[in-house]
């Protein structure tokens, strides 16, 4: 299955590559409730437009922030549903039973997505512009709903790390949220574990 990464940035300042797995799933990391408003990247209708244009949905046609119309009010319910989707996601992710609030506001968000058209000369996809917010929640709650039918959600494996993603892997063992941040971590540390225990092995 084909991957779709988002760069994100680290306190220390590095970046990671990062691939949720889904396009619900990168909504979650643009920002959330409670602790997680630190990392808000949604702050204005323009910011989800910009957003929305570095997002998995370029890879079924391209686009770009011009072609977005988002008011305040889709932005304000757009980030009500990411909220949402994170106390169900989280919930997927640990087995745990699904808070009905949240389902709830993924079921009754479904209703309209962007609509892909194709130009009857060139045969090339593009999406029916301009692309709204209304669209966008849509895209994410249908998304969302079927992430919740048919599982596959992980949290990262390291303990000082709350990333969700779903796992796309063809062994179907994902473990961390990116090999360049935590996996790496995890190894690193198992290298000196193991060297640290030599001399003591020898004797």
């Amino acid at each position: 299955m084909a991957t779709w990464t988002r760069t994100l940035t680290r306190p220390d300042g590095q970046g990671f590559r990062f691939d949720p797995g889904s396009f619900a799933m990168e909504l979650l990391v643009s920002g959330g409730p409670g602790e997680l408003r630190v990392f808000e990247e949604l702050h204005a209708p323009d910011d989800l437009a910009a957003w929305l244009a570095d997002s998995r949905l370029t890879a079924t046609a391209p686009f770009t922030a011009a072609d977005v119309r988002v008011t305040e009010a889709e932005l304000h319910a757009v980030k009500e549903l990411r909220d949402a989707f994170w106390g169900v996601a989280r919930a997927l992710a640990h087995g745990d039973d699904l808070p009905p609030v949240g389902v709830d506001a993924l079921n009754a968000a479904t209703a309209e997505t962007p609509r892909p058209v194709v130009d009857p000369v060139t045969r090339a996809l593009t999406w029916a512009k301009p692309i709204t917010g209304t669209q966008v929640l849509g895209a994410a709650a249908r998304d969302a709903v079927e992430l919740v039918a048919r599982g596959g959600v992980r949290e990262c494996s390291a303990s000082n790390c709350g990333l969700l993603f779903v796992d796309t892997s063809r062994s179907g063992n994902r473990r961390w949220c990116s090999m360049e941040r935590c996996g790496n971590r995890h190894k690193v540390r198992a290298h000196r574990a193991r060297h640290e225990t030599e001399p003591a092995d020898a004797q």
